[in-house]
């Protein structure tokens, strides 16, 4: 499967939102203005609504479409294709320029940016560190690694190690086995050419979603905002903590409940921080990030749960950022939003 679903968690919109989302499930007349296409992409799953669809195109016409998109990006972006453009770009040693997709570029140019923004907290580089403390393909026994072992993972990474060219399109390495695992924002980018190709279509009103990652378009099949709930992150259970309602934005989550391992009474989150080379040891449980596009909702929200609870913050409200926070507390969670975020809650809908 393409871009396999990301193990640093990105359901935790996905249990309450499509449920939320289908609670007109009593009126005839607005479940016949839905139309919804599901199936499995990337590791893990679709949903897609779309109200009123338009008259001169079938659901059949509509999923090809759809599909199509989504057969794309596996020949670009996935890292378990073997012969994706990723997967050669990562298999060759070679440090020179190398032609590179509109869409490879579009997406390394956005991660480069949140880079930067997080000041290193988010790198699409870090895969060695992952594999290196066994959230990547190979189990490696809950075993935690030596420094000597963190450094020499470090050494083979950092995103200022991957040069990235707009016109002509092309990317290169000055590292040889530099490795890129666009997993933490090839998600959100799929979500976002979904929704360019609904567009392209004349199709005004819809929702979609990739495990977990979600942008809304126009209004539900009642006339209202699209509803989202934001998932309680305690492990083993599936609850709603908090809705948003969106409109033609893009909404991602991050959290460290869902993949995880614990030696001697500590936990060890999947979430990586690339400076230090181990997993986040903060009290951040989740943050949703809403932004213009899910590609950048998607990769954000990584870098602030690297960040944690207050550097996370005071960089998400600095730069503008609509990020809310769940926090790890003694009594249980406390919540955190920056002013951003407040046009997205629910009670403030009307």
């Amino acid at each position: 499967m393409a871009v396999q679903a990301d193990t640093r968690l990105r359901q935790a919109l996905a249990v309450a939102s499509l449920c939320l989302l289908i609670a007109a499930c009593g009126d005839d007349s607005a479940q016949a203005r839905l139309t919804e296409f599901t199936g499995d992409t990337q590791g893990t799953t679709y949903h897609i609504k779309v109200v009123d669809l338009p008259a001169a195109l079938t659901a059949e016409t509509a999923r090809s479409a759809i599909e199509a998109e989504l057969d794309d990006i596996t020949r670009h972006l996935s890292t378990y294709e073997p012969d994706s453009e990723l997967s050669l770009f990562n298999r060759s040693r070679g440090t020179g320029w190398l032609p590179a997709s509109a869409g490879l570029v579009r997406v390394l140019t956005e991660a480069r940016q949140i880079s930067e923004l997080s000041r290193g907290g988010y790198d699409v580089t870090v895969g060695p560190l992952v594999n290196l403390w066994g959230f990547g393909p190979e189990d490696t026994g809950d075993r935690i690694p030596a420094q000597q072992e963190i450094a020499a993972a470090q050494a083979r990474m950092g995103y200022t190690h991957l040069d990235i060219r707009p016109s002509p399109p092309a990317i290169r390495k000055d590292i040889p086995d530099l490795y890129v695992d666009l997993n933490s924002i090839a998600q959100g980018y799929t979500v976002d050419r979904v929704a360019e190709r609904l567009d392209s279509l004349g199709i005004a009103n819809y929702l979609v979603e990739i495990g977990g990652e979600l942008r809304g378009k126009g209004l539900n099949q009642l006339g209202g905002h699209w509803r989202i709930g934001i998932e309680r992150p305690t492990p083993g259970e599936r609850s709603v903590y908090t809705i948003i309602k969106i409109a033609d934005v893009g909404v991602s989550t991050s959290g460290d409940y869902r993949d995880y391992f614990e030696r001697d009474g500590k936990r060890y989150s999947h979430t990586i921080d690339p400076q230090t080379g181990r997993p986040v040891s903060h009290r951040l449980a989740s943050v949703t990030v809403v932004s213009e596009n899910t590609m950048r909702a998607d990769a954000l929200c990584t870098a602030l749960m690297v960040l944690g609870p207050d550097d996370g913050y005071h960089l998400a409200e600095q730069a503008g950022l609509a990020a809310y926070f769940i926090i790890k507390t003694d009594a249980g969670f406390t919540d955190r939003e920056t002013p951003a975020f407040d046009q997205y809650r629910l009670e403030n809908s009307g």
